[in-house]
């Protein structure tokens, strides 16, 4: 198989294109990749670092009010398509996948103006801008979560197949994640991360909640600052009781997070596409806080849908403090049954084969391609 990949901007779009990639190659060997992203997005870093043939095109967003920044977009967007075209010729692939952010625009639209097969991946409940627009020109479209398959109701080949990074992370070893936290196994913890960055308003709650914290009996805390504020909570964190601190870990950031996730009681998170497939697929409880500071304050659903299933606690920012965070920890981590019912209800959400459905629906799309030849 010869596969276009694209998809940039953030880790949510990138992650889920090379899992894409990684079960094309697996199931046929000799499969050729390339991805196609812009040279100033996080991609055109991650991608080469994953030994994978990058081109970048240069392409962005519209605003959303009137603006001479609209036409400039308008023309990046065409000269993008003109070099995407380019690029699909010379490459001549069986199938352009398009995983969201704006450089899948003109990559996957230029693929349908050549005849070429295309699938369109949409992580979040409600779809973004792009993907919309594109769905109207994909031959298949796959979604993370059930709830988003009404805003694709007029495309004909549109599955509900789950996000590609759970499959990455479905085989992880509890045990490891222990390990490297240097815990017993079987120690109850929290894991609470603001995201690979952090987040000021989770990291003051969790501060805040501390004091209480303390009678929660054995339960250790694991909590993921994010490397700009790691110094700041390493001083205040100074400052707890010893018997406290014992139960306190404090980390810049963690790089086997699949493991360590694995091994967690409950996770305090954000509410990222790509992050709750992993929640999901391991069958992990969670305290869910949504970013209000995303395009289309899109996380809020994504935490709606897993805590209408009885998976998860979602707490909106604005109502975010220690004390409220307190509460929802105490509530799960104080009553073993409740959080095991939401772990089933999280691993019932969890879908850990969505690569190999969104191989099978990219398979599909080829062999239609091919008959109407």
């Amino acid at each position: 198989m010869r596969l276009v990949l694209t998809g940039g901007g953030t880790g949510g779009h990138i992650y889920p294109a090379l899992a894409i990639g990684r079960e094309a190659a697996e199931k046929q060997p000799g499969t050729e990749l390339l991805y196609i992203g812009t040279s100033k997005g996080l991609e055109s870093r991650i991608v080469p670092s994953q030994g994978i043939p990058f081109e970048s095109v240069e392409i962005s967003g519209f605003r959303r009010s009137m603006s001479m920044q609209n036409v400039r977009t308008v023309v990046r967007f065409l000269q993008a398509f003109r070099r995407s075209k380019e690029l699909l010729r010379r490459y001549k692939p069986d199938i352009v996948v398009g995983t969201g952010g704006y450089v899948c625009g003109p990559v996957v639209f230029a693929a349908s103006r050549l005849g070429i097969p295309t699938l369109i991946h949409e992580q979040n409940v409600v779809p973004g801008l792009t993907n919309k627009f594109l769905s109207r020109y994909a031959s298949a479209v796959a979604v993370s979560f059930a709830d988003s398959l009404p805003h694709f109701a007029r495309v004909g080949n549109a599955k509900h197949a789950g996000n590609p990074v759970a499959s990455m992370v479905a085989k992880a070893d509890k045990k490891k994640g222990f390990a490297s936290l240097g815990l017993a196994p079987g120690t109850p913890f929290v894991l609470a991360v603001g995201g690979s960055r952090g987040a000021k308003a989770v990291n003051e709650a969790i501060m805040e909640m501390l004091p209480g914290f303390a009678g929660l009996g054995e339960v250790h805390l694991v909590f993921v600052t994010g490397e700009r504020y790691y110094e700041e909570a390493q001083t205040r964190l100074a400052g707890l009781p010893a018997e406290l601190s014992k139960r306190v870990r404090a980390l810049s950031y963690v790089h086997n997070m699949p493991e360590v996730l694995a091994a967690a009681s409950l996770i305090v998170s954000r509410a990222g596409a790509s992050s709750l497939a992993e929640i999901t697929s391991l069958g992990v409880p969670s305290v869910l806080i949504p970013s209000p500071n995303v395009t289309n304050n899109h996380q809020q659903p994504n935490a709606e849908s897993l805590a209408s299933a009885g998976a998860a606690v979602m707490i909106l920012e604005k109502d975010l403090n220690g004390e409220s965070l307190l509460a929802s920890v105490s509530s799960i981590m104080r009553d073993p049954a409740r959080r095991e019912r939401m772990a089933a209800a999280s691993r019932g959400l969890g879908m850990p084969e969505a690569a190999e459905t969104i191989y099978e629906q990219m398979l599909q799309a080829i062999r239609a391609s091919k008959r109407r030849r």
